[in-house]
């Protein structure tokens, strides 16, 4: 038996609602609006760090020693060459003996991934492969693509092992139909006609790929519990389950209105979504879109009811912050060239040998503890820190990124620059033993008070003028 053994979600803290875009646009004409409001990646975060943070959750609990995969699925990987698995999989300290690849080119990448990782553990050339998926897409200022697009990210765990829904048939579709697009160098997307889109495209595909998959393996409607599948536009998206004969309560909550569309991790993350309430023996049909369409089935096990302890997508759904303006949404997403000043322009340059030879302290806040008093300590050390231990070389490597925190000290910076002032930044106590300062992220100032819990969160540290992104470990309140 092959499929799921454990699923996470990761949806961006900032929210901001449409009717804030239209307002600062000047647009405020009911035919033509959305409804809801869109999740927004704040200005330290991209699809790899999105991707890492909905992985976390999928390992909450769970050793990471027999994992020999990872893929990666976007269409907003942050760099061209260089593989951005490869950076995920050093984040999550996975074995450097493993296969890393990245999906990307096409909106369905996450459910090509996904039955690439299937069919990867049923030939026998892994056993466990952890398949995240994530985007970050940006449309033009003022345009149907900026109200559209949502950013977030969602994580899969798949082996023949504990398995909580098992993946029981497929069915895909390649079509090159040019609906959206975006050539090298480009920053936003390109189009064709709405209308177009919504027939031709998502009206057919959708409905031509799930047909398949029931004719295939003589499936009837009655026969699923939850159907999911993503769709730009709502009146399409109940009419798609209509035409194919799901009642409405089959139908799996679309999140349009609550995070927007969110590229190629939006099928897995309204999949994660079914996960979260299904029940042993349910079948759950999704679906994908994009250059065509891919279908596929899950039936849930009795194993479902050791992973509920997930953030997956209803707790990451729940825990936001309003964006009051248009303007604060447009520096989080770097819409405007603002100007950072003299402190700003500081930046240095990215040292690639030192990611190098440092990556898993970098990228995997991977410390050091005594073998001797069993004492954690970050950056890794030679000597224990300990007064009345002072053991010399007697280290282990000691991962912090997965350890709960507090807060020990805490300031507001008002001089150094931050797109979110002021720059807030602090001494953090780590469950269990060791120390470090770290930056804060998705908090407000009056948030932060010495004792409150905190966790770890995958940033973008700083992108230096090379284009090279640089990344590490920050804090963040707990989310409810």
């Amino acid at each position: 038996m092959v499929g799921i053994t454990s699923y996470g979600g990761y949806i961006p803290w900032y929210r901001i609602n449409r009717m804030t875009i239209y307002s600062a646009m000047g647009w405020l004409n009911p035919a033509s609006m959305l409804p809801g409001e869109k999740a927004v990646a704040n200005y330290d975060e991209d699809s790899l760090s999105m991707a890492v943070n909905a992985s976390m959750d999928c390992l909450n609990g769970l050793g990471r020693e027999k994992i020999d995969g990872l893929y990666f699925a976007t269409s907003t990987a942050p760099f061209t060459e260089r593989q951005c698995g490869g950076i995920i999989a050093t984040a999550l300290d996975l074995r450097p003996d493993i296969r890393t690849s990245d999906f990307t080119g096409s909106l369905r990448a996450a459910t090509t991934a996904l039955l690439s990782a299937c069919d990867t553990i049923k030939a026998g050339s892994a056993k466990s492969i952890m398949l995240c998926a994530a985007d970050c897409r940006l449309g033009k200022a003022g345009g149907y693509q900026e109200e559209m697009y949502g950013d977030g990210a969602a994580a899969l765990l798949l082996g023949e092992k504990g398995v909580i829904a098992s993946l029981e048939g497929s069915f895909s579709l390649s079509y090159d139909f040019m609906d959206h697009w975006r050539s090298e160098g480009e920053r936003y997307s390109r189009s064709w006609e709405d209308r177009w889109i919504r027939d031709e495209g998502y009206g057919k595909f959708i409905p031509e790929a799930i047909s398949g998959l029931m004719k295939k393996y003589n499936l009837s409607p009655k026969d699923i519990a939850k159907v999911a599948y993503p769709c730009m536009y709502t009146r399409a998206h109940t009419g798609i389950a209509k035409q194919l004969g799901f009642k409405p309560d089959q139908i799996q909550e679309h999140m349009f209105t609550t995070v927007g569309h969110a590229g190629a991790a939006y099928p897995l993350m309204i999949l994660v979504a079914a996960l979260e309430d299904a029940k042993p023996g349910d079948k759950i049909l999704v679906a994908s879109y994009g250059n065509g369409s891919e279908a596929m089935f899950f039936e849930v096990t009795k194993e479902i009811e050791n992973v509920r302890d997930r953030k997956g997508i209803k707790r990451n759904l729940a825990s936001k912050k309003d964006l009051p303006s248009y303007e604060r949404f447009s520096t989080c997403r770097e819409v405007f060239t603002i100007d950072t000043g003299g402190r700003g322009e500081e930046l240095g340059e990215i040292s690639a040998s030192q990611v190098w030879r440092q990556r898993r302290e970098f990228l995997g806040l991977v410390g050091s503890r005594c073998k001797r008093c069993g004492t954690p300590q970050y950056p890794p050390q030679h000597v224990c820190a300990k007064p009345d231990c002072g053991a010399i070389d007697e280290m282990e490597d000691y991962r912090f990124s997965d350890k709960k925190a507090t807060i020990f000290t805490y300031t507001g910076d008002s001089l150094a620059f931050s797109p979110n002032p002021p720059a807030t930044y602090g001494i953090v106590n780590f469950d269990g033993g060791g120390r470090f300062l770290m930056d804060f992220t998705d908090c407000d100032l009056d948030m932060l008070k010495v004792g409150l819990p905190v966790e770890m969160s995958f940033r973008m540290k700083m992108r230096d003028k090379r284009g090279v992104s640089g990344y590490f470990w920050k804090a963040t309140p707990i989310r409810a």
